[in-house]
């Protein structure tokens, strides 16, 4: 069912890994942003009409009205049971907590004697959090996306998430109650690249906002593409994926199990096991067909994608291969089940997430580690970061200069900006003193 990719002896490449050779799922958000730009403009020109539009169209559903009522809210969180109530609340709680520390103070730089500069910290204004639909309810990525934001300081939010047909075109009844726990109250039945053109020019509802996050899929992805510059974006999110290093102490069912928990996604989810075991790749080929035979999703999703080319086994010599190829591979979710994985751990460079040990399954990171699950993929974990409070803050570096400590440095100032033929540049400093520019020291 699986692939191998045997990178073993001469097969490894001498001059590094090659994205190129490991399994990927193919995704052209280019060719999906002609399918979204006429979307996208069509929002922008008839607002709320537009999205009523594409309700019916993509969605199956008629309604009359895309901002969520009030009751509505209430009325999810009142009838959410109450086992489901108390797991988000503790994912909450616990999601709090770590992004809480993420929270960045301004900090003052004395350069110079009267001479300060200051890195202020401060919240985007207003943003616009895509929960996503279709195969499954993700109450998770509304605690994953609002909690960095309230613990940001961003004033003013909004939710959207796709409309349901067996819940009269609102969005699914888990994912408004966790809105309502959360205390956001201004929520959307909107889905796809319209949600986001929603978010980015506004509709007679909804207003503009600047900077839009979230998961979504390819349509999600070429829209934040499309409108990014208009808003700014978290990422241009694509298949989910979990690699996987082990060794031969890892427990077979343990990494089977995890294989199949990340394969449940979607057809294009990706699914790596790099090992320098063939034993332990034999046992978990074996343990995937045991698992699989009790498995829910199994020919809609799992099967799919653990046989398509964006899932497969990497075979290599020993560790030290094996962490050149997770690197390579700037896994969203990475698993490191090794003898003393933490230390492995501490060697990755490229990853959304580490998890580390038999006992941090990426599930755990789901939905109750506490760390955020809105993280990097197709191999954007070698430049870019996962969803945090940071990711809502701007630095403004804010520069305090008295005259005598612009005096001390003019000299230097007109000197830089006559070498770049930029003279204007030294004449605004000089406007200040009487011509007469001192020297710098």
């Amino acid at each position: 069912m699986i692939s191998r990719i045997d990178l073993r002896g001469a097969a490894f490449p001498e001059g590094g890994i090659d994205r190129d050779l490991l399994p990927r799922a193919e995704l052209d958000v280019e060719a999906a942003l002609e399918k979204v730009r006429p979307i996208c403009d069509d929002v922008r020109h008839r607002g709320t009409a537009a999205l009523i539009d594409y309700a019916h169209r993509f969605d199956g559903v008629a309604i009359e009205r895309v901002r969520v009522p009030a009751e509505a809210l209430e009325r999810a969180l009142a009838e959410l049971d109450p086992a489901v109530r108390a797991a988000l609340e503790e994912s909450i709680r616990r999601a709090r907590l770590v992004h809480r520390d993420q929270r960045r103070t301004d900090h003052t730089t004395q350069v110079v004697p009267g001479g300060t500069v200051t890195e202020r910290w401060v919240p985007v204004e207003r943003v616009g959090l895509y929960v996503p639909g279709g195969r499954s309810v993700y109450p998770s990525s509304v605690v994953m996306n609002v909690v960095p934001a309230q613990e940001a300081g961003v004033g003013s939010m909004a939710v959207a998430s796709p409309p349901q047909a067996e819940f009269g075109g609102l969005p699914h009844p888990t994912i408004l109650a966790a809105c309502a726990l959360l205390g956001v109250d201004e929520v959307y039945a909107a889905g796809g690249a319209q949600a986001v053109a929603m978010f980015a020019y506004g509709t007679e509802d909804c207003r503009p906002v600047a900077m839009v996050t979230g998961p979504g899929n390819i349509f999600v992805a070429a829209a934040k593409r499309l409108l990014k510059g208009r808003i700014g974006i978290d990422a241009e999110a694509g298949p989910t994926e979990i690699a996987i290093l082990a060794d031969a102490t890892a427990d077979p069912v343990h990494v089977a199990a995890d294989l199949i928990s990340q394969a449940e996604h979607d057809p294009l989810a990706a699914s790596v096991l790099v090992t320098d075991s063939e034993e332990l790749a034999a046992a978990v080929e074996k343990e995937l067909d045991v698992q699989l035979a009790a498995t829910k999703h199994v020919e809609d999703r799992i099967r799919p994608a653990l046989s398509g080319r964006q899932s497969g086994i990497v075979l290599v010599d020993g560790l030290e291969q094996g962490l050149a190829v997770v690197d390579a591979y700037a896994a969203e979710h990475l698993e490191i089940q090794t003898e003393d994985a933490a230390a492995v751990a501490a060697r990755v460079r490229n990853a959304g997430a580490i998890f580390v040990g038999a006992y941090a399954p990426v599930s755990l990171g789901d939905y109750a580690a506490g760390s955020n699950h809105v993280l990097p993929t197709g191999g954007c974990a070698c430049h870019s970061s996962g969803l945090s409070v940071q990711s809502f803050l701007r630095g403004i570096h804010v520069v305090d200069y008295s005259r005598e400590a612009l005096a001390e440095v003019a000299g230097h100032v007109v000197t830089l900006a006559e070498a770049e033929d930029l003279p204007a540049h030294g004449a605004a400093v000089k406007a200040r003193f009487d011509w007469k520019v001192p020297p710098s020291k």
